[in-house]
């Protein structure tokens, strides 16, 4: 199979969707990957590197579109990359389509296989190409608003851990999955007093077992974080339901009862946020206030760590660009169910319901596994 690696396009997007181990590996079953000039740069991995282990490197993005029967991506297509899309190619990457009508009707139009790492599944069920991303945006996120706590950065001029004599700050997670969890270990470490709340009970008992003296567990009832966002220096947003927009848990009325100066970094603004008032941000302009709020909203955390991120990543997507390689997508995801969950767009069909019903569009399952 020819595969392909265009250099990402999104602003301060630094990761690379492929590492030099992982073009080893599928040169050595056999296929053909072709790699844009500079797409490893922002990850310290040069275009002699990809070529030591057998990756072609070709000059522009529209020759890897143009070739490749498989785009292995990092983040959405962009609308000049959806323009270069061909109908059967299959792009494999971070889509986020509930959060984005726009790029949804685009991929449906190019009738491309549009399978996206955050909705693959393995045997627990759980999402394992979204597992390091959400390990690195959680440790990101407490890092981002430690530094968006300080004054001349807007916030209240509060630094996370204390002093002695000085209380440290009161962070406030919302979500106890991986991102969570990563972010509440972090700002504990710093020596925050953390709250962490969540719905699920043996997922808070978990949490309870596992965490430090300074991390509390409380149950997500709307007045009881309603009463803890008041209390917040820092608060990080880490909700997530796989495939669909965040449910909004942050309205708009209650950021005037915040303290003024205080920091919301929602994580899952990729999937529209939980916070009623965020909006997807970059690196270069990544926040912006309301109702004396700063607002983190950054889409791409992750990016501005791009060697880490892209080695984290190659780690989990590798497994799954062989056998889609290998296998073609059908027969790849007739072995393996989860697989075939990561299928949102089918050749101009909404195959994943969530996003059909974001939209309001005709939902049609996978014919993949058929």
């Amino acid at each position: 199979m020819i595969i392909g690696i265009p250099k990402e396009t999104k602003t301060h997007e630094y990761r690379v969707s492929l590492t030099p181990v992982g073009v080893d590996e599928l040169v050595r079953r056999g296929h053909k990957i072709l790699i844009e000039k500079n797409a490893g740069a922002g990850s310290g991995v040069g275009d002699d590197e990809f070529a030591a282990v057998g990756g072609e490197i070709v000059d522009s993005a529209k020759e890897v579109f143009s070739k490749a029967e498989l785009i292995i991506k990092v983040k959405e297509p962009l609308a000049p990359e959806r323009d270069m899309m061909q109908d059967g190619q299959i792009m494999f990457t971070y889509f986020h389509f509930a959060a984005d009508k726009e790029l949804t009707q685009g991929v449906i139009k190019t009738g491309a296989v549009a399978i996206a790492y955050e909705t693959i599944e393995d045997k627990q069920g759980r999402l394992p190409l979204l597992t390091p991303m959400s390990e690195v945006a959680g440790k990101m996120s407490i890092q981002e608003g430690a530094k968006y706590l300080e004054r001349p950065m807007m916030g209240r001029g509060i630094l996370l851990g204390g002093v002695p004599g000085v209380e440290p700050a009161e962070v406030l997670v919302i979500g106890g999955g991986i991102v969570g969890m990563n972010a509440a270990k972090v700002a504990a470490g710093l020596g925050a007093n953390v709250i962490i709340m969540d719905v699920d009970l043996d997922r808070m008992r978990y949490l309870s077992d596992v965490m430090p003296a300074n991390v509390e567990t409380v149950f997500s009832a709307r007045l009881a974080l309603k009463q803890h966002l008041m209390r917040a220096d820092l608060v990080v947003g880490a909700v997530l339901i796989p495939g669909a927009r965040c449910p909004v848990l942050i309205s708009k009325d209650m950021l005037p009862t915040m303290k003024h100066g205080a920091v919301i970094v929602d994580v899952g603004v990729d999937q529209g946020g939980c916070c009623e008032t965020i909006r997807p941000t970059t690196h270069e302009d990544p926040t912006y206030i309301i109702d004396n709020v700063v607002h983190y909203g950054v889409a791409n955390m992750p990016g501005a760590v791009g060697r880490t991120s892209t080695y984290a990543l190659t780690n989990a997507t590798l497994p799954y660009a062989i056998k889609l390689a290998d296998q073609g997508y059908k027969q790849a995801c007739k072995e393996d169910p989860g697989l075939e969950a990561g299928i949102n767009i089918e050749r101009g069909r909404v195959t994943n319901e969530p996003v059909a019903k974001t939209f309001g569009f005709d939902y049609s399952p996978s014919t993949a596994a058929a």
